[in-house]
């Protein structure tokens, strides 16, 4: 596409937004300084680098497409490829099972900030900065429950874990110079019926009170909440009930993964009541085809009101936005891509909606008005905006990416085996 063409069309989106009250340049500024957190298991099917084993544990990952990433330099380099085709400067989120080890085995409760010091000096050389997750799941001691299991040795062996992790997420967070966010997700559950609901959600608020009772200045701690894992449909301990109960009781992040929720529901009428309780959200975008599928992110009804209503609840100064899918049956790097730009599309369809005058009609009673002015505002030039925001970051622009990232796998991907 031509630069003349992307700026002419731009100045007219930009006439036209001017009228209904929006600041289509601001809205660019705001939209450049929003960090996405990119999710490191999409290069390799949630495997990592400990036992090189398929994913399990109440989630997995289907399909086999070619290009897989096998050790940490492969990753890598594929970070750093997805990042020359999205505009601005995002972070990457890591999963504990992710360390450098060295080729030696370490066990999940021996982990330590050394396993990860060469990701924090990566980070810093790509002027990138790290977010960071327990893995509870792929693991001998996994089973059906893990901090929430009454079996000491167990549970105590996760505690361990957890509390390591938390310490590296610090150690990232100081060497970033800004705090790492760390995401505390276990599958927890029963495929059947079960007698001790109230027992084991007992046991769970009892770990994370003793895991989070160590202070910790350089990182935030979030608690993800599921309706169910694969193998664990009837029961899971820490349900969506359960943690927005305890969040709002310690002060906690809330972790809203949009993939958790069956499709029909309003995941964005969440938001406001969320952020009445808790200090900041953790947002995990994704797509719930049949609830938690995790499926690539696109531009859909269900993730542009997400972000609308964000907007709207003046809460996106208190979340941070993280995707969190994995698809292994189409090309790795393009899932990146569309999932990331389609989310910060969302992000910016919700920045240019012309809320001022939106709640000025809502003031006034002006139900007629409001309502207009919502369906009109569907049809504005939102593309225009969105191709010039690229343009201004010197990325491919429309389906510019995708020559690019089918030239990476001729080059690169499409020569592992």
């Amino acid at each position: 596409m031509k630069e003349s063409t992307i700026l002419k069309a731009y100045e007219l989106a930009k006439e036209r937004y001017a009228a209904i009250g929006v600041d289509t340049d601001k809205a660019i500024a705001d939209l450049e300084k929003q960090q996405i957190s990119l999710h490191c298991w999409q290069t390799d099917d949630v495997v990592g680098f400990e036992r090189n084993e398929a994913l399990s544990g109440g989630i997995q990952t289907t399909g086999n497409y070619p290009g897989r990433a096998r050790n940490i330099d492969e990753v890598r380099r594929d970070i750093e490829f997805v990042k020359t085709l999205i505009a601005g400067n995002h972070r990457l989120n890591l999963h504990e099972i992710y360390g450098d080890f060295g080729g030696k085995f370490v066990d999940r409760n021996e982990v330590d900030v050394e396993h990860f010091q060469s990701w924090i000096d990566w980070a810093r050389a790509n002027n990138m900065k790290l977010d960071f997750n327990s893995t509870s799941f792929s693991h001998p001691k996994s089973g059906d429950l893990t901090l929430s299991n009454p079996d000491n040795g167990i549970r105590t062996f996760w505690i361990e874990h957890t509390k390591r992790c938390r310490r590296i997420a610090d150690a990232m967070g100081k060497a970033q110079g800004d705090p790492c966010i760390m995401n505390i997700w276990v599958h927890d559950g029963s495929k059947d019926q079960t007698m001790y609901r109230k027992r084991y959600r007992e046991i769970l608020a009892e770990s994370l009170d003793d895991i989070l009772s160590e202070e910790l200045p350089y990182m935030k701690s979030c608690v993800e909440a599921k309706l169910f894992g694969i193998g664990l449909e009837s029961y899971t301990v820490g349900s969506m009930d359960f943690y927005e109960g305890y969040c709002a009781t310690r002060n906690v992040i809330y972790t809203l993964d949009t993939g958790h929720y069956e499709q029909t529901e309003n995941v964005a009428d969440k938001v406001a009541s969320l952020l009445l309780f808790v200090p900041e959200l953790m947002l995990h975008v994704s797509r719930p085809v049949r609830w938690d599928s995790d499926h690539v992110t696109i531009m859909n009804d269900q993730t542009l009101d997400f972000f609308k209503e964000l907007v709207r609840a003046d809460g996106l100064d208190r979340a941070h936005v993280g995707l969190d899918y994995f698809d292994a049956s189409i090309n790795r790097i393009g899932a990146y891509i569309i999932g990331t730009r389609a989310t910060q599309k969302c992000i910016l369809s919700a920045l240019l909606e012309p809320l001022a005058l939106l709640r000025k009609y809502e003031d006034g009673g002006q139900g007629f008005e409001r309502l207009a002015l919502l369906e009109e505002a569907k049809s504005l030039p939102f593309g225009a905006v969105f191709d010039y925001f690229n343009l201004k970051n010197g990325v491919p622009v429309g389906e510019e990416y995708i020559a690019a990232i089918q030239q990476y796998e001729k080059d690169v991907t499409g020569k592992r085996m």
